[in-house]
């Protein structure tokens, strides 16, 4: 019998592990996971878990008895130590290995530690697992002063929270404003403004150097000379793949762990998917390493029909979704720096959509829709058209979305 093993037990591994059966493979599947719950969601521990709106019972991938009854081998609180791809075995921390003749390496990201002097102190925390997001929402009940580090979407989310829930808070960024660095100058301004708006103290251009503190957090000291009172510190500085596994087993690793737009590594019985998976995308032209959600939820099944010797390349646009107070948004796309963007509605009333143009080209590279809603079909097939458009034709309300570009909807 043919066995199918999946180290990761994260969304990417679990839709993955699905995947394997629906599809029609009838052998052992066996999905490892190192923490002690089954597969979950992890974008609501930033936003309605994280604010006590949502409850743990709606986080689970699959409902209670599904790996059971679809005769998958769930395994937790069993973190994988090796793979040895020669003999095609993985072996797991209690001493147990699992034989292998399809691999699929899902083991996500992890947030990146604060590398400063204090970084130890109580009250220094992250966010990425459910614990982890227990032991905020715990920390955010009895703080008085946050200071949340890191203008990423997770450090974003956090101080939107954190000041839904009461609380003082200060969000300490590198650059101009909060997610500059993924949205660029004219649309990371729109979230400078909510964020201040709602009464978040922005600290931008500026890192931290140091906390301080007796035994536990008292101050956030910037290389800016900035002193920032806090009894709670949220570290969002972003998040590293996990390649440790991979790395050690000799696999390519180049931040993530590589393979090509089949998902399959250079060794033919390995393979990558979700945060921690650097994949070639054709439509793109180089090799991407996606951290959002959307991403393990298609490219699991993805790997898992390369693992049944499919050759489908993995060409979906990257998306991802954020909720902060009351404007929500969709992005949809790959954009560089140099792009220029297009706006159609009113930024200034939160409620647009936002097209990254490339200029040598005229063609749309990505969009974000900004409290304006059932409009993703139709962006998608503005990007994958490559087709020139006219800039004023993308600020007019006037011309619909789906009349900007001629031909069906793409599926990637």
């Amino acid at each position: 019998m043919r066995t199918a093993v999946i180290v990761g037990a994260g969304l990417a591994g679990a839709r993955a592990a699905e995947t394997l059966r629906t599809e029609g493979f009838d052998g052992r599947v066996v999905l490892v996971g190192e923490e002690r719950r089954p597969p979950y969601e992890r974008p609501p521990l930033s936003k309605g878990y994280l604010r006590g709106d949502e409850g743990a019972e709606g986080l689970p991938v699959h409902d209670d008895g599904f790996y059971e009854a679809s005769d998958i081998e769930l395994l937790t609180d069993a973190p994988a130590v090796a793979v040895d791809t020669r003999e095609a075995v993985v072996a797991l921390a209690g001493g147990d290995h699992l034989a292998y003749d399809a691999l699929l390496v899902a083991t996500g990201s992890a947030p990146r530690p604060l590398a400063v002097p204090g970084a130890d102190l109580d009250g220094v925390v992250v966010l990425r697992t459910v614990d982890d997001a227990d032991r905020l929402r715990s920390r955010l009940a009895a703080a008085s002063a946050v200071a949340v580090v890191g203008g990423g979407w997770i450090g974003a989310e956090v101080a939107a929270v954190a000041r839904q829930l009461g609380r003082e808070v200060t969000l300490v960024h590198p650059g101009p404003a909060p997610l500059h660095k993924v949205l660029g100058p004219e649309v990371a301004d729109v979230y400078r403004r909510l964020h201040a708006d709602h009464g978040v103290r922005l600290v931008g251009g500026q890192r931290v150097s140091a906390l301080e503190g007796s035994g536990a957090v008292e101050a956030v000291v910037t290389d800016g000379g900035e002193v920032v009172a806090a009894d709670l510190v949220v570290a969002g500085v972003g998040a590293r793949p996990r390649t440790d596994l991979a790395e050690a087993a000799g696999l390519e690793v180049d931040d993530g762990v590589v393979v090509d737009a089949t998902l399959r590594t250079a060794d033919p019985r390995v393979f990558a998917a979700g945060d921690v998976a650097r994949a070639w995308h054709p439509l793109v032209g180089r090799s991407l390493r996606v951290e959002h959600w959307a991403n393990a939820l298609h490219q699991g099944p993805a790997a898992a029909r390369s693992m049944l010797g499919g050759s489908e390349p993995y060409d979906r646009l990257p998306y991802f979704y954020s909720d902060q107070y009351d404007v929500g948004m969709e992005f949809l796309g790959v954009p560089e720096p140099t792009d220029r963007v297009v706006f159609r509605g009113a930024p200034a009333r939160r409620e647009f959509i936002a097209f990254w143009v490339r200029p040598a080209e005229g063609r749309v590279v990505a969009a974000m829709n900004v409290n304006v809603w059932d409009v993703v079909d139709d962006l998608r097939r503005v990007i994958l058209s490559g087709s020139p458009v006219d800039e004023a034709r993308l600020r007019d309300p006037d011309v619909a979305l789906a009349d900007l570009v001629n031909g069906p909807i793409g599926v990637p």
